[in-house]
């Protein structure tokens, strides 16, 4: 029987450092363009109307955004450290033993020659 959950990891490591900073900067790159387009979008469009107000405000505000949301995301998007334990079904039961052979005790009897142990010494 296939269980639906997702196998568990071998390790939950964070994301490697020179990874997470290459995606925030990545994140913050492309913010800082669209600011660009909108700064532009301010000095270019004309005639001056309420979306120029718009641009002038995204302009001026998405720096800010830009620094938190590169942030944010790179905490949000990094593993939960899992329990040791394995994710493994229990075995289904098996037929209950017949009542002789639950009362047979098992003898393991190993024996020992006296030749053997006089070669040993």
């Amino acid at each position: 029987m296939k269980s639906s959950a997702k196998p568990q990891p071998a390790t939950s490591l964070p994301r490697a450092p020179k990874e997470d900073a290459g995606k925030r900067s990545t994140t913050y790159l492309v913010m800082m363009a669209i600011r660009l387009v909108c700064f532009a979008l301010v000095l270019f469009v004309t005639p001056y109307s309420w979306y120029t107000w718009v641009f002038a405000a995204m302009a001026i505000f998405l720096p800010y955004l830009a620094v938190v949301i590169a942030n944010v995301s790179a905490d949000m998007t990094a593993p939960t450290a899992l329990g040791p334990e394995r994710m493994i079904e229990a075995p289904a039961p098996s037929a209950a033993p017949s009542p002789a052979a639950a009362q047979a005790p098992q003898v393991i009897r190993i024996d020992e020659s006296p030749q053997e142990r006089a070669g040993e010494s």
